[in-house]
């Protein structure tokens, strides 16, 4: 099972930037979807989630309007378009896969995000 997440980097104030997680060795398909970051200091908190076939969006209140999820089942790929960047956004972002009923949990390794002019 792999997560790999990509698309991090420097950005500043006011931009925009397309977080990647790419998924394999499990039914891609078949799991809920998450992202969550943890800022130096930080503990882990979540920022957005998506439903399996990606009906249902939801995110965390400082996210809304700003980020949107969105998944790829066909590509094993979800992602985080993340708009209107702030430096409280940096922070090392990860996504996470759950099976139904939290069964099995799977995390990426996680992509840094610096917000900075």
């Amino acid at each position: 099972v792999q997560l790999v997440e990509s698309g991090g980097g420097l950005v500043q104030p006011g931009g925009s930037l397309r977080l990647s997680c790419a998924a394999s060795g499990f039914t891609f398909s078949s799991y809920a979807m998450s992202w969550y970051r943890q800022a130096p200091g930080k503990e882990r908190e979540w920022v957005a989630a998506i439903t399996s076939a990606g009906g249902r969006t939801n995110y965390a209140e400082s996210m809304k309007g700003r980020f949107i999820i969105s998944r790829d089942n066909a590509k094993n790929t979800v992602y985080l378009q993340m708009n209107s960047l702030k430096p409280e956004d940096t922070a090392v972002y990860y996504c996470k896969a759950d099976s139904v009923f939290y069964v099995y949990t799977y995390w990426g390794q996680g992509t840094q995000v610096t917000v900075s002019s």
